[in-house]
């Protein structure tokens, strides 16, 4: 808890005082590997800042997984469209490994807006990191090769993501078969 702490005492100033009252405020749980925190069709009410573990968002295009985002420890995840509009997932939130988190219920959070200006801080700097997190991954998408689409993967991503992911999984995120995927990387090693 003591990292989640400094982060938000470098975000947003928050103080010894403030802190106190916000971690009681959170709820810390432990989920298994391949436990679904948020499904399909149902309502993320949750923010999730990870101590340890490994996450993950996805959803299913027929029948096929299609990954949306990776999360690790001292990161935020959620199915955050659902999150903020309080309306029915179309991902679902996966635990990828046995995983810690604190857990931040959305009423909870907009009362702390309504109390404080640091945590509508907070959550504006969330919901901006997440825009441009979308909005890179997207452009990278559209105007890079494959091969380079994972260079900027392993270049920008926590390492914990790149090696302990399922290669099928960052293949998917990528946009490209998994066969594709080893190609690449087979390629990287040689040169």
């Amino acid at each position: 808890m003591d990292e989640l702490y400094k982060i938000l005492e470098d975000l947003i100033g928050l103080t010894e005082s403030e802190w106190r009252s916000f971690s009681a405020k959170l709820n810390r749980k432990a989920f298994k590997s391949k436990t679904q925190l948020v499904k399909e069709g149902y309502t993320a009410h949750n923010i999730y800042f990870i101590e340890t573990g490994l996450l993950r968002t996805y959803h299913l295009l027929e029948g096929k997984e299609i990954n949306t985002y990776f999360a690790c420890d001292r990161q935020f995840i959620s199915s955050f469209s659902s999150f903020i509009s309080q309306s029915p997932s179309f991902e679902i939130l996966e635990a990828i490994e046995d995983s810690t988190v604190y857990e931040l219920p959305y009423h909870t959070l907009t009362t702390l807006y309504a109390e404080s200006k640091k945590f509508e801080k907070l959550g504006r700097i969330l919901a901006e990191k997440n825009y441009l997190c979308v909005l890179d991954r997207t452009f990278t998408m559209q105007t890079k090769t494959a091969k380079q689409n994972y260079l900027y993967f392993i270049k920008n991503y926590d390492k914990k993501i790149i090696q302990r992911v399922p290669q099928y999984q960052i293949a998917s995120f990528l946009g490209i078969a998994p066969e594709s995927l080893s190609r690449i990387r087979k390629e990287i090693s040689i040169s």
